[in-house]
C-alpha cells in the first residue's frame, strides 16, 4: 500500500518524524519535475532521510512506472509518494498512478488563494483539481500530521 501526499515543502521534518512512521513506508518517492533535475537539492534532502528508507526522486509522469517497478504484479509497494502541487498529483493519476486517498498536507497561502484551514490555501486551479479527485471518488484527507483530525470535510 502506498500513501500519497501533496505538500509544497516536499521533504521536511513532519514527513520524516511523523508520516514515515505512521505509514510504515519503506520507500519515499518525491515526484517533482524540478527536483528530478536538481542533484544538489536531492543530495541535501537525502541527508535527512533515515538509512532504512529507500529514496527515489522522479519526474511526475515517471511516478506511476516507478511505483509499478517497486512491486511487480498486483502488489503495492510499501511507499509514500510526495507531490508539491495538486496538479502534479493529478498528472500522475491521469498517467496511471491509482490511489484511493489523497492527503493534502500543506499548500502555502499566496495572493489570490483562499485559506480553507491553517495549512491549506487554494487557488482556483487547486479547487478545480480537488474537484477532479472528488469526482473520481478519491478521499481527500486534510492533515498536517497523522494525529490531527481531518480539518476539511467539504467535497469539491
Amino acid at each position: 500500500m502506498y500513501w500519497v501526499r501533496i505538500d509544497n515543502r516536499l521533504v521536511h521534518g513532519q514527513i520524516i518524524e511523523a508520516w514515515l512512521p505512521f505509514t510504515g513506508a519503506e520507500t519515499l518517492i518525491v515526484a517533482n519535475d524540478e527536483l528530478a533535475e536538481d542533484g544538489l537539492r536531492q543530495e541535501i534532502m537525502s541527508l535527512a532521510i533515515p538509512e532504512d528508507i529507500a529514496l527515489h526522486f522522479s519526474h511526475v509522469m515517471s511516478a506511476p512506472g516507478l511505483i509499478r517497478s517497486l512491486a511487480p504484479g498486483d502488489a503495492s509497494p510499501n511507499a509514500m509518494v510526495l507531490f508539491a502541487t495538486c496538479m502534479d498529483a493529478r498528472r500522475a493519476y491521469e498517467g496511471g498512478l491509482r490511489f484511493a486517498n489523497l492527503n493534502i498536507g500543506n499548500l502555502h497561502y499566496a495572493p489570490g488563494k483562499r485559506q480553507i484551514c491553517a495549512h491549506v490555501a487554494l487557488s482556483g486551479e487547486d479547487e478545480s483539481c480537488l474537484g477532479f479527485f472528488s469526482a473520481e471518488h478519491i478521499v481527500l484527507d486534510y492533515r498536517c500530521v497523522p494525529g490531527d483530525p481531518v480539518q476539511v470535510k467539504k467535497r469539491w
